[in-house]
């Protein structure tokens, strides 16, 4: 590092480097204090056998991560995440996609479906599950009582083993939907229609050969950014089962982090929650590792 004599003026460059740390610092403590540091303890606690409220922490190892490998309960609920996943995010993804195509078609009526269709996306988890819950009533939601006016027995979507897993993923898919619809919809806004005109001078002619010669290969960028946030998204499941069916009936919905949420804070056993924690943590990273890979073998 450079040293100033006496009397000599600082260098624009320096003073513009420390106009910049100035700006920066703020974010930067935030983000050690709301990421890195909650982060650095569960990593600690993980190995640990800490529970809320004691005295003693002792340092276990992997032990947590051994229990959670013969825990019945646990791999239910990472079998139930990738069940509720699997489902969530290929629906959500081409019918994001179907609707954005059909919208972005759509001329004096575009803004009136944009609309519409963005609703979904404003209203928070929380309070949308309430709803639900009223329309997949087994004897008041306006489904079943449908049903029992034509006849037919009702269906009960929320305490089915076999149905309820599928009704939550399906309002999931309800808002994810939304979300994927937003970002194809810019995605398809930012394609040049010189692509297009050159398209139909090469006598492509028909939609579905414009979509898999230009449309789709054009979107794979975006593509890839909504399956990474979706993939994402319906891991981090938790407020659905929280007010819908609170991991019931049987454990059908128990999920990872709603098992988590019982064991650090129901059966207050901190050090094997912030296990499931890294747990979580792992999925995701090697979710986004993989579809970052994929996106990047196909580029040119």
């Amino acid at each position: 590092m450079t040293t100033l004599a006496v009397g000599e003026r600082p260098s624009l460059r320096d003073s513009v480097a420390f106009d910049a740390v100035i700006c920066i610092s703020p974010a930067i403590l935030l983000l050690v204090a709301m990421t890195l540091l909650p982060l650095a303890a569960v990593v600690v606690l993980s190995v640990t056998d800490y529970q809320l409220g004691g005295t003693d922490i002792h340092f276990i190892g992997i032990e947590n991560f051994m229990r959670i490998g013969e825990s019945d309960d646990a791999g239910r609920a990472i079998l139930n995440t990738l069940r509720f996943t699997a489902l969530v995010v290929p629906a959500s993804v081409a019918i994001g996609l179907v609707l954005a195509l059909l919208v972005s078609a759509r001329g004096r009526l575009r803004r009136a479906y944009e609309l519409l269709l963005f609703l979904p996306l404003t209203a928070t988890m929380t309070v949308m599950a309430i709803v639900w819950s009223l329309l997949l009533h087994g004897q008041i939601g306006p489904i079943n009582v449908a049903l029992k006016a034509m006849g037919l027995a009702p269906i009960e979507f929320l305490s089915n083993v076999e149905l309820v897993l599928p009704s939550l993923a399906l309002i999931a898919v309800w808002q994810q939907s939304s979300f994927c619809f937003v970002v194809f919809l810019a995605g398809l806004s930012a394609i040049p229609t010189e692509v297009y005109e050159a398209a139909a001078l090469d006598r492509v002619g028909s939609g579905w050969e414009r979509f898999r010669r230009i449309t789709w290969p054009l979107l794979a960028p975006t593509t890839v950014v909504v399956l990474l946030l979706t993939t994402i998204k319906a891991f981090q499941v938790f407020d659905l089962v929280a007010v819908l069916t609170q991991g019931g009936p049987q454990g059908a919905t128990d999920v990872l982090l709603y098992e988590t949420y019982l064991q650090a804070f129901s059966y207050f056993r901190i050090g094997y929650g912030s296990a499931l924690i890294m747990l979580f943590i792992a999925f995701v990273g090697i979710v986004s590792t993989l579809q970052m890979w994929f996106a990047r073998r196909r580029q040119p």
